[in-house]
């Protein structure tokens, strides 16, 4: 009666192994590395309504077209960064707002020059920002 069966015992040790590793694996561990830095917060940006936007475009054909005319010279345009491939570029009754990051001044006179070649210079009204790399 005190006498235990060890046939099963290496079955129950790979069950319990099996057990402890999928808890470490799913507990959440604190990175120092991460808590350090501070959150990206845009909440500010976002406020800031009185530029138009990419949601206030009008889906009219010409402006649709300028918007795509834009988009497609930046993109073929592979000496820009991938910050200036995103800027965005909203269009409204033939005017061309352009807003976000580049990394360099050179980028953000290429991506306004591009942006004026299809509606002319003064049609162009740049919030393009210079980040540099980190």
């Amino acid at each position: 009666m005190g006498r235990v069966s060890h046939r099963f015992t290496p079955v129950f040790l790979l069950a319990g192994s099996l057990g402890c590793c999928a808890a470490l694996l799913a507990s959440p561990r604190s990175s120092p590395q991460y808590s350090q830095q501070t959150q990206p917060d845009n909440t500010k940006k976002n406020r800031d309504q009185s530029s138009p936007t990419a949601d206030q475009q009008k889906m009219n054909t010409s402006d649709r077209a300028i918007t795509q005319k834009i988009r497609k010279a930046v993109i073929a345009d592979k000496s820009l960064s991938t910050y200036a491939h995103n800027v965005k570029i909203v269009a409204q009754d033939g005017k061309v707002t352009l807003r976000g990051p580049v990394r360099s001044d050179d980028e953000k006179r290429n991506v306004e020059a591009k942006a004026a070649a299809v509606v002319g210079e003064g049609n162009v009204t740049s919030q393009i920002e210079i980040a540099p790399s980190k």
